[in-house]
């Protein structure tokens, strides 16, 4: 089915009809998925005739919104995690104002926990008056945080955009990856609860705007090489003036540039100190705006590729020829372009096996007017099945940053929540003196890869309406429910304590490679006599952020797992198992 058509099934008149063949959508729309589809829209009209009518598309009749008790509930105050974003002491409409802000899940001194760790953003005149920079919060345990920040040498006060962790030195201690508005910051984990800055000693001060970053090995040489997406060429003398639709000042597009941005590719040497192998590798070959990455062996080859989310240009699929180079894939393998061959406004994005057939499909969010996107891999190429899985309507209307497939309730079907927040202005607002601010969206997992949306919006009691960009992902008081933390741009955090899981059972699994690193880019199988699951260990996903990297299971009513398999980022497969439930477990690399 046409995605055109897909979308404007779910799109419903007042008294609840479908809209079918009507034009109005596309009236007016000059910029985004609409815009593209406008001659559709003017063929359907002579072809079906325009108006309101029941549609009998049955696959692309998406579930009604439900609304039920809350999945989650706020608790950033009341765990002492007073963290609030600062984009500018005085708003300049400057294009980094609009899109800093991420977080990172890690434990940093091994006991057990997720701890927090957020980046701030600042001023981008250095004249101004101090700002305050990132800020560590450890996990004391009974939903208790304390801000270590000082303590710990990790408040970089660089006008901040993201992060990313990994153990890049072997040494077993989590290291955390800044990515700033020029240069970036490596902070080494000195194993005593300290960190020191070691950015030039390692050479990855990348200068640009860099955005979302990924540590993963590429090359199978057990040491985390370090991938970097870059936004746009900008400084302040570069600045545009813009305005809004309404006649008001507003931040620029990308693409008001003319700047596009090359990624950059780090390879670790071994030594403490990384290769910018950004040109051998091919990643210079094609410029973008990027925001977004996602990694993972997307053509089960054995290697690991790259998947960049651009703004406003089209994505790239870095495909890895297993020789130290890459070869963009995205268009021939159906992920470059929307269906209608249009360019998106790609923000957040994650690798996520959603529909459990063992291969790495996408999600990703997008500008307002566009949809969320999803494309279904089939076997190496991609579909964009966003509509038939009843993820368009909803979405239409928001502008998505940070995403997350989880199984929130642990029924065993993923879930997806989205992070939203607008970047221009248009009517109508959700608050007059916050013109930018959005409400998130939760979507429960139905099965037969069929979603619904959960009412009140992103599943808190009343919807949160912030200027959402960073969403991390993870289970932060190992009662094997998945919980989030959101980075509101210029608002305080959210953390958002999951109260649904612990309804069902659940199992979660540490996979260690050889060194007792996680084995990022391992494939997981569970089986529980007719039913696999499949998940993927990763950190890089989201916008701007890092995540949980173990690999997370809802078992609904099930009290054991029966097998788990491991298809580790070498393709040695091993199985182990059976599992009790509501256990955390380790499964270490063996052959």
């Amino acid at each position: 089915m046409n995605r055109m058509s897909g979308i404007l099934s779910e799109l419903r008149c007042p008294k609840g009809r479908v809209i079918e063949g009507a034009y109005q959508p596309c009236i007016g729309l000059t910029y985004g998925k609409w815009a593209s589809y406008g001659l559709y829209c003017v063929l359907t009209i002579i072809g079906l005739g325009a108006g309101c009518k029941q549609s009998n598309d049955k696959a692309t009749q998406p579930a009604p919104p439900v609304n039920q008790a809350p999945w989650f509930k706020e608790v950033a105050q009341a765990s002492n995690v007073n963290f609030r974003h600062v984009f500018a002491l005085v708003q300049r409409y400057y294009l980094p104002e609009s899109v800093s802000g991420g977080a990172c899940l890690l434990d940093y001194d091994r006991d057990g926990l997720l701890d927090i760790y957020l980046v701030q953003g600042g001023d981008l005149e250095p004249a101004t008056a101090d700002v305050p920079g990132n800020r560590l919060y450890r996990n004391l345990g009974n939903w208790k945080f304390h801000d270590v920040t000082d303590a710990t040498g990790t408040g970089d006060k660089r006008y901040g955009m993201g992060c990313t962790c990994g153990d890049y030195d072997g040494d077993g201690d989590t290291d955390i990856y800044v990515t700033n508005m020029g240069p970036n910051v490596l902070l080494r984990n000195n194993g005593d609860q300290t960190f020191t800055d070691v950015t030039t000693t390692a050479g990855v001060g990348d200068a640009g705007l860099s955005m979302s970053t990924a540590f993963v090995d590429y090359d199978g040489d057990g040491h985390l090489d370090l991938l970097v997406t870059n936004y746009v060429r900008w400084t302040p003398a570069r600045e545009q003036v813009c305005l809004s639709r309404l006649d008001q000042r507003d931040y620029c597009g990308p693409n008001s540039y003319h700047a596009p941005a090359p990624d950059t590719l780090y390879r670790n040497q071994g030594d403490g100190t990384f290769e910018n192998v950004s040109e051998s590798s091919g990643l210079r070959k094609v410029y973008g705006n990027g925001l977004g990455v996602a990694v993972g062996d997307f053509n089960n080859d054995g290697h690991i590729d790259f998947y960049v989310a651009n703004d406003q240009v089209p994505n790239q699929l870095w495909l890895n020829t297993g020789d130290g180079r890459f070869e963009d894939g995205a268009l021939l393998a159906g992920c470059a372009l929307n269906e209608s061959g249009s360019a998106e406004a790609g923000m957040g994005v994650m690798a996520v096996d959603a529909d459990d057939d063992g291969d790495l499909d996408l999600f990703m969010s997008h500008l307002r007017d566009e949809s969320n996107t999803f494309y279904l891999n089939q076997g190496g190429t991609f579909e964009d099945a966003t509509a038939v899985m009843g993820l368009a309507a909803s979405s239409i209307p928001f502008t998505g940053f940070g995403l997350g497939f989880a199984d929130f309730d642990n029924d065993r079907q993923l879930d997806i929540f989205v992070a939203n927040g607008r970047v221009d202005l248009f009517e109508p607002v959700n608050d007059p003196d916050r013109p930018y601010t959005e409400p998130n969206l939760l979507f429960r997992g139905l099965g037969n890869r069929r979603y619904k949306e959960i009412l009140p919006r992103g599943g808190t009691t009343e919807s949160l309406v912030e200027m959402s960009r960073g969403a991390a992902f993870g289970d932060l008081n190992n009662d094997g429910a998945v919980d989030v933390v959101v980075v509101n741009n210029g608002a305080p955090v959210h953390i958002l304590r999951n109260v649904v899981g612990v309804k069902r059972h659940w199992v979660m699994f540490k996979v260690l490679n050889p060194a007792g690193g996680y084995a990022l880019g391992a494939q997981v199988k569970v089986v529980m006599g007719d039913a696999v699951l499949w998940r993927q260990v990763q950190r890089a996903y989201s916008y701007c952020s890092s995540n949980d990297p173990r690999v997370h299971f809802g078992l609904s009513d099930a009290l054991t797992v029966d097998k788990v398999e491991v298809r580790w980022p070498d393709g040695h497969t091993q199985s182990f198992g059976p599992f009790d439930a509501d256990t955390i477990y380790e499964l270490r690399y063996s052959k």
